[in-house]
Order: C-alpha cells, then sequence, then structure tokens
C-alpha cells in the first residue's frame, strides 16, 4: 500500500533537523512521495534543497502564504519566478487567503493570491491552496481566473458538500487531514460524499494538524520533541478515519488517493 502526503511542511524550523528521519520511517510505512510547502522567501531555498536532496520523494512547492503576505519584499515575485525557472518539477504553493487571524489589509492578500495563480496558469502547474473563513470570496476568484486544466488543491478542505462541484469543475481536488477529525462526524461524512472519488487526496500538514480519533492507528512520534508536532507517517490515521466515514476499505482509498496525488502533480 503506497500513501502521498499531499501537503506538509518539512522545511519547518521545528522539524528541518529531523526531516531525513522523518521522511526514511515515513517511506517505511509505505508513505512514498511528499508535497513539501514553502511559505515564504526565506523557506523557498530550503524547500528547493529537500527536492533535491530526496529527489524523487519530495515534491517542492513554493509560494507566499496568507500570513507572510505584509513581509514580502519587493522583488518577491521575482524571486518566486526564478524558483520555478530552476525548478521544473515545483509546484505552486501554500498560496491563500485567510480571514481568521488579524493579518492586516485582505485586499492586499487577495492582489497576492491572485498574482500567484496567474504565475502558475502561465507556468503550467498544479496549486496548494491555503483557505480560512473566505471560501466565497475564493470561489468568486477561482471562477474569474479559471478553469484551471493543471488542476489545484483545496488543502485540509473543511469547506460544505455544496461548494465541492462547483471547485470541482474548475479543476478542483480536496485534500483531508488531521483537521478532518475537528469537524462533526456528519457534516464530514455529508461533505466527504460529495467529493468525486478521483479527487480526493490525504495529507498530514506535518507538522501541524496531528490527528485524534478513535478510529485512529498509533500516532508515530516526532523523537525528542513537542508531542503536539505531526509526523508524515501519521497519514495513515487519516486514512483509516477517511475510509471509516466514506465505508470504503482503507486500501481502496489509499490507492486512489495515491493516483489523484500522482496526476495531480504529473509523475
Amino acid at each position: 500500500m503506497k500513501l502521498f502526503d499531499a501537503h506538509c511542511h518539512l522545511q519547518d524550523p521545528r522539524i528541518f533537523d529531523k526531516a531525513p528521519q522523518l521522511i526514511a520511517s515515513a517511506i517505511d510505512s509505505g508513505v512514498v512521495r511528499f508535497a513539501v510547502n514553502g511559505v515564504s522567501e526565506q523557506d523557498w531555498p530550503l524547500v528547493k534543497q529537500m527536492g533535491e536532496t530526496h529527489k524523487p520523494h519530495v515534491v517542492p512547492c513554493f509560494g507566499l502564504h496568507p500570513w507572510y503576505v505584509a513581509d514580502r519584499s519587493p522583488n518577491w515575485l521575482k524571486t518566486l519566478r526564478e524558483s520555478f525557472d530552476s525548478t521544473p518539477s515545483a509546484a505552486v504553493g501554500e498560496i491563500g487567503l485567510d480571514k481568521g487571524k488579524k493579518m492586516g489589509d485582505f485586499a492586499d492578500q487577495v492582489h497576492v493570491f491572485k498574482q500567484q495563480l496567474e504565475l502558475a496558469k502561465e507556468l503550467k502547474r498544479p496549486v496548494s491552496i491555503h483557505c480560512v473563513r473566505a471560501f466565497g470570496d475564493l470561489l468568486e476568484i477561482m471562477k474569474s481566473l479559471g478553469p484551471f486544466p493543471q488542476g489545484f488543491l483545496l488543502h485540509s478542505f473543511l469547506g460544505s458538500a455544496e461548494m465541492v462541484p462547483e471547485f470541482a469543475n474548475l479543476g478542483g481536488y480536496f485534500s483531508f487531514s488531521g483537521f478532518l477529525m475537528s469537524m462533526k462526524a456528519s457534516k464530514a461524512k455529508r461533505m466527504l460524499k460529495a467529493v468525486p472519488f478521483d479527487r480526493i487526496l490525504l495529507e498530514t500538514d506535518a507538522p501541524d494538524a496531528l490527528p485524534k480519533s478513535e478510529e485512529s492507528e498509533p500516532l508515530q512520534p516526532v523523537e525528542g520533541d513537542d508531542a503536539s508536532l505531526n509526523h508524515p507517517a501519521n497519514i495513515h490515521n487519516v486514512l483509516v478515519y477517511v475510509a471509516s466515514l466514506l465505508e470504503i476499505d482503507k486500501e481502496e482509498v489509499a490507492e486512489a488517493s495515491y493516483h489523484n496525488a500522482v496526476r495531480l502533480f504529473s509523475y
């Protein structure tokens, strides 16, 4: 059984020094691909390095996350483009919209998000999207700029079942992490069952989104660190939970989600 962690942050300073061991132990558990998402100009070089060091297991992704929009340099877009020019295998991410924190001008977030979406379309790269309390805005923007033939994933998706068809029609995939376990089970089941089976992805968002569920398998620890930090091998817990809600064998969900991720990231 092979799994693809469709969204994580192994360059995060909380776990970067442990990343080689985390990747090795996750691979031993069957997790053979990791989409590692940059969030700011400062960590794009680290993500690039990880993609080179752990090829072909790590898919590097470069993007300016909404939390870091206010800190961007005047040359951020040029630097981003250069990162893609030097890394043909890279995807765009993590980018998006967030109304969940006090982060200044939302219009500025929208402007930066649109610039990155347009770059993704120009370069024909898939996109990994963060969205918190802004799904209406997101859908409007995606409709105005879409469709997206190379695809985009809505990471740690917790949106409504009603929005699923509209995003899917634009090229959307739906990626599920341990955060799904925070949603009311009946609502999560309804939303999951609205997602086309060829658009379901699994992720850990490591080192965040530690799974917590009675359905879970024993968690993999991040040795010697805060017990709340997530390990890519814990995608198995997400798999078990998603399969239980869909009432499908976990092997079937694993196979579908792996092939869906391979298709999105163009392997």
